[in-house]
């Protein structure tokens, strides 16, 4: 019978790379928050069909704005989540990894959404 006591060792550090996952994660999603909520200012002085085609694509992508960075909030969270164990060091990593660089590809996709003046 194979010995599966290795795999279910508490692994040593698992919480580093959560930690330093939330501690770029979480004032990355503000940033990209809060530039992105005063973006709307952007078209304060337009008029018109100018203004309309802003309002109607900024409508769109603000929601995916603020999806994409819950998004990458979960998957912070979810790195915190997993049970300790050596097993699922490489999934805690991969996680804890992905949310950040999630941040600025959600923030891109939300400034190629918006039709700005």
């Amino acid at each position: 019978m194979p010995d599966l006591t290795l795999d279910d060792d508490r692994a040593t550090g698992a919480w580093v790379a959560p930690l330093i996952s939330t501690l770029i994660t979480l004032p990355a999603c503000l940033a990209a928050w809060f530039l992105g909520g005063f973006s709307a200012m952007a078209c304060d002085s337009c008029d018109g069909t100018q203004a309309d085609r802003f309002d109607s694509s900024f409508a769109v992508a603000f929601p995916v704005l603020i999806g994409g960075l819950g998004t990458a909030l979960l998957l912070a969270a979810a790195s915190w989540a997993l049970p300790w164990e050596r097993r699922n060091t490489a999934r805690r990593v991969g996680l804890a990894l992905v949310a950040p660089v999630l941040v600025p590809c959600v923030y891109v996709v939300f400034m190629a959404l918006v039709d700005w003046p």
